[in-house]
């Protein structure tokens, strides 16, 4: 089987060398939150997934992560680890490096007000 004309110059590129892959911001901003997810191991009752959002430029990625904790809880040591996962996660899955991760905790769910909201049943 005949191989195409070769490029200009003689030489061959391989294939790994050739096209483009472009990967959305929406894609980048999905395996932001679902990273966002894993490091904090549990949604709190009643509260909103991690949501994400990115702005990517050539292979760099800036994520801005909003989520809802439990009240009481370590916060600062949830958000490290969420900006930990988010940076590796992207990293490993779409190959950007993260110079960083805002992290915008939005609400604290306390176990006291959902015991309050639910009422005294007889």
């Amino acid at each position: 089987m005949a191989a195409g004309p070769a490029p200009e110059g003689g030489g061959s590129v391989a294939a790994g060398e050739r096209g483009a892959t472009v990967i959305a911001d929406r894609v980048v901003a999905k395996i932001a939150a679902r990273a966002a997810r894993e490091a904090l191991h549990a949604v709190p009752e009643g509260g909103s997934p991690p949501h994400a959002s990115v702005t990517v430029h050539r292979d760099i990625a800036r994520v801005r992560v909003t989520l809802e904790l439990d009240y009481p809880s370590d916060i600062g040591a949830q958000c490290g680890a969420v900006r930990r996962r988010v940076a590796e996660r992207v990293k490993a899955l779409a190959g950007m490096d993260v110079p960083e991760v805002a992290v915008l905790v939005e609400r604290l769910h306390s176990v006291h007000s959902r015991s309050a909201g639910q009422g005294r049943i007889r």
